[in-house]
């Protein structure tokens, strides 16, 4: 599987590990036999799929060609799809693709089935009852929205994985499905759908006839809900690789240290780095109470973990890092405590959700991230082309002189008004000068909110409260937030990061979400050992923690705002090292 490698690559002990296990993989095909390749951070996950995909391709593409069969490749995200494959130049006997376009790929065909599977679904009960049911409708899935109408039922995205899971008992839909699938690998493993992956086990692993499946992926870098996490089977053989291509010694000494059962060996052994961990036990002062839940319990007031952050990036620019974007990143907890530093606080908490600015689904949000902000950055930059090619069909039309000089000046008061004006100030502007033109959704919203004024005695629609909520907050909080959301200032939430790296790496440890407590789990993960019923609960607390220490190639350092007990300042040592854990003051 691997292909061939220099003598000065050979002595490399995670090559050496990683050849192991591809080799392991190797065996497994040839037995025809399923297996799980768990591969830690900076292991060469990828590699050993795409590896593995050309072993299929050299191998088997005479016969799937003749069986007008396929190799099925199963990824996460739509990103993880274009690079696997592009790397094996899109060859068509490979089906890459997401979960829900697989699972869609093999169901669409049973329609009298899904008809009824649908009517059995209690997440449809409100709409069926609502609407006028089931009865021969087409089913779709394209949007990824509940629908129903006389023609059509279109499915939600979960819907596509229940069914199908559904669906996976009949031999019938097995036979089909291996005779046109008789190999299915699957990336990311531990995030599949866990009602999907138990269905996997029950009724497709072990099963005479196929299809053999390969599992590639790290249930320690599990970090969402729903999912299957560590898969077992007795049809499965589970195979470790135990190497490490991205980061220095020191990291993958701690990474080793805090994972003991899979011990990765390094890429370079004279690659050193640094891996230190700092508390602010010794802070001297009252800590936040958690009040209102407890989330914030123990940890610093905000002004002081402020100070503490500022002084903390000084002592380490001082030490050589390097804080440019793409050379650094900050890792925090919640988009909140990110919005607190980054400037755009209040932006955040007019949300009932991250993803509405985060991802830009909201209207006047990505009207300014995708249209008005980088518009106004090319013209700063006098890339006039690019500005229009941004505005597109809002763009005016020149056939003057006078019009360039009336356009500069509309963009330069625009420019200018963008760092005193508020939200609402600012679209009063572009409606006033048309200029740039403000999409259907934005003006809806805003004559919802214009209706609204004078209606004192009617309570106000949670979309309408949202456009006045927008409108009194500062623009320079949406430059703030489209500065954070293009990749271009060094903070990150610890979830945004997984499958990212970087040369350094601060993780900012600390409370403000009741599902993470990190002192708890260091002292879970220590001599304490983790309490009946709370393994679930451990096991969150550890993958978030071990994807956020594994980003680094070069250097990590951990600051815990929050107070840490003795007990986790062991574990801390017996990781990093007795002199790697110390206090820090400003």
């Amino acid at each position: 599987m691997l292909s061939s490698v220099s003598m000065s690559e050979q002595v490399s002990p995670a090559l050496l590990a990683a050849r192991e296990a591809d080799a392991r993989v190797s065996q497994c095909l040839k037995e025809s036999r399923s297996f799980l390749l768990e591969a830690g951070a900076g292991a060469g996950k990828t590699y050993s799929l795409v590896e593995t995909l050309r072993y299929l391709l050299a191998t088997q593409s005479d016969y799937l060609r003749r069986h007008n069969q396929r190799i099925a490749c199963i990824t996460y995200t739509n990103a993880a799809t274009a690079v696997i494959s592009s790397r094996i130049d899109g060859n068509p006997l490979v089906f890459t693709d997401t979960i829900h376009a697989f699972c869609w790929s093999l169901i669409k065909g049973f329609q009298p089935t899904l008809r009824e599977k649908i009517a059995g679904l209690p997440t449809w009960a409100e709409k069926l009852t609502e609407e006028s049911g089931i009865t021969n409708q087409r089913i779709e899935y394209d949007m990824g929205h509940r629908r129903i109408t006389d023609a059509l039922v279109s499915l939600h995205h979960d819907d596509v994985l229940t069914l199908t899971a559904a669906l996976l008992p009949s031999e019938k839909f097995k036979s089909i499905l291996s005779n046109r699938y008789p190999f299915i690998l699957i990336d990311e493993y531990q995030d599949t759908n866990r009602e999907i992956m138990d269905a996997i086990k029950a009724h497709l692993l072990g099963r005479t006839g196929g299809p053999l499946i390969g599992l590639f992926g790290d249930h320690w870098q599990r970090i969402y809900d729903g999912t299957c996490g560590h898969v077992t089977h007795d049809a499965l053989a589970e195979i470790g690789k135990m190497a490490n291509f991205r980061s220095s010694t020191a990291v993958v000494n701690v990474l080793n240290n805090m994972r003991t059962a899979l011990p990765q060996a390094v890429k370079d052994k004279s690659f050193t780095g640094s891996a230190a961990a700092f508390h602010t036990n010794t802070w001297v002062g009252t800590r936040r109470p958690g009040t209102g839940g407890g989330h914030w319990k123990g940890d610093l007031p905000a002004d002081v973990a402020h100070q503490y952050l500022e002084a903390f990036i000084t002592k380490l620019k001082a030490e050589g890092w390097d804080f440019a974007a793409e050379k650094t990143k900050i890792l925090m907890l919640t988009h909140n405590v990110l919005a607190a530093e980054q400037g755009y606080a209040t932006l955040a908490k007019v949300f009932p959700y991250p993803d509405k600015f985060i991802k830009k689904e909201d209207d006047y949000i990505a009207f300014f991230a995708d249209k008005l902000e980088p518009a106004c950055a090319a013209f700063q930059r006098r890339r006039y082309g690019e500005m229009f090619e941004i505005l597109g069909s809002s763009a005016p039309r020149l056939s003057s002189h006078a019009d360039k000089i009336r356009l500069a000046e509309t963009m330069q008061k625009l420019i200018a008004l963008r760092e005193s004006a508020t939200i609402g100030q600012l679209i009063e502007h572009v409606q006033t000068t048309g200029f740039p033109q403000l999409p259907d959704a934005v003006l809806r919203r805003e004559s919802e909110a214009v209706a609204q004024v004078g209606k004192l005695d009617e309570a106000v629609p949670d979309r309408v409260l949202l456009t006045q909520q927008l409108r009194a907050i500062p623009y320079q909080e949406v430059i703030a937030l489209d500065q954070f959301v293009d990749g271009h200032t060094p903070f990150a939430t610890k979830h945004s990061v997984k499958g990212n790296e970087f040369e350094n790496v601060l993780v900012v440890l600390g409370r403000g979400w009741n599902k993470y407590n990190f002192d708890q789990y260091l002292e879970w993960a220590g001599s304490a050992g983790v309490p009946a019923g709370k393994q679930d609960t451990f096991e969150r607390y550890r993958n978030l923690f071990y994807v956020s220490c594994s980003r680094p190639t070069t250097r990590l350092a951990l600051l815990f705002t929050q107070q840490l007990s003795n007990g986790a300042l062991q574990t801390l040592q017996s990781w990093f090292g007795t002199e790697a854990v110390q206090a820090f003051l400003p």
